[in-house]
């Protein structure tokens, strides 16, 4: 099997993004359902190139950093696409985004520095959570084209839409601080080196 293989994957999620986002846009309401199952397919590409990196013991430098971009680009596109179309707010985005900035920073600082972020066991909670809210918002859009109003109704009457988003922010925070928590020491010691 092809050693390259997970990273090529990477790559693919990376290049359906666009696809994605087109469809999503350019597609009308019919385009809705192939926006969704665009998605769940780069979904897809993420749980196997990361079984594949494990299993052929392929998991390497460029892999680490291109993975986790990969989800981010794909993640971010569709929140703001959804902020775009006026079913979330920007702030909630906003928070999700300065949230990684954030821990990117700050991983980056700790890796020069020599000293490697420990991951927090809910990172991958993170991102789940935040697929799952994507795959709910496509599938009440692919509801809404199909005029399945009974349920289009319901999540739009309940509010579950921004519910879930409330959930998903709260979750992203969260995890945000666990991240630092995990990581006090480290954080610490950089702080005393650098005191101003």
């Amino acid at each position: 099997m092809n050693p390259h293989l997970p990273n090529l994957l990477t790559i693919v999620r990376i290049l359906l993004t666009p696809l994605f986002i087109y469809v999503l846009f350019w597609g009308g309401e019919n385009g809705y359902p192939w926006a969704l199952a665009i998605f769940i397919t780069a979904g897809i590409t993420d749980i196997i190139d990361g079984y594949l990196a494990r299993k052929l013991k392929v998991e390497t430098r460029i892999g680490k950093m291109l993975d986790p971009m990969a989800d981010k680009i794909l993640v971010l596109s569709a929140l703001i696409s959804f902020v775009t179309m006026d079913l979330i707010y920007l702030w909630m985005v906003v928070v999700i985004i300065l949230r990684d900035v954030l821990i990117t920073v700050v991983r980056f600082v700790l890796e020069k520095r020599r000293m490697p972020m420990a991951t927090s066991r809910l990172a991958k909670g993170k991102t789940a959570v935040q697929v799952t809210i994507i795959i709910f918002i496509l599938s009440y859009l692919s509801l809404r084209s199909y005029q399945v109003g009974l349920i289009t109704d319901l999540i739009e009457n309940l509010h579950i839409i921004l519910v879930f988003m409330y959930i998903t922010v709260l979750f992203t925070v969260y995890t945000g601080i666990d991240y630092f928590v995990a990581n006090r020491s480290a954080i610490r010691t950089l702080f005393k080196s650098n005191p101003y």
